[in-house]
């Protein structure tokens, strides 16, 4: 059986490229507005971070999300992201746990 091609992102603060499903997206979406999307399908400009408070840290001292999305982020929303970040970070990693791995 040919196995399946698995697409990769790169984390915007670490540069470390892993599977898309291990990341998490924010996106700019047409209205200008900034959030986090964790089923990765709503229209607009993503980047992408690792599932980690510290890779979110850092990609807001070095502007990351800026540069990734195109657009300046103020801080009042680094700030709101960051809390809805913290918030969905243990949902993401759980959900990440229950997806049956692939082993071959």
């Amino acid at each position: 059986m040919k196995q399946r091609k698995i697409p990769l992102r790169k984390c915007v603060a670490c540069q470390e490229m892993m599977p898309k499903r291990d990341l998490i997206r924010v996106v700019k979406t047409p209205e200008d507005d900034i959030l986090i999307d964790l089923k990765g399908k709503k229209s607009g400009r993503g980047a992408y971070l690792c599932g980690k408070v510290s890779c979110f840290k850092l990609a807001k001292k070095s502007k990351a999300l800026d540069r990734a999305l195109k657009h300046a982020v103020a801080a009042d929303i680094y700030d709101q992201l960051e809390q809805d970040f913290i918030r969905v970070e243990d949902e993401f990693l759980s959900s990440k746990e229950d997806e049956p791995q692939d082993e071959s």
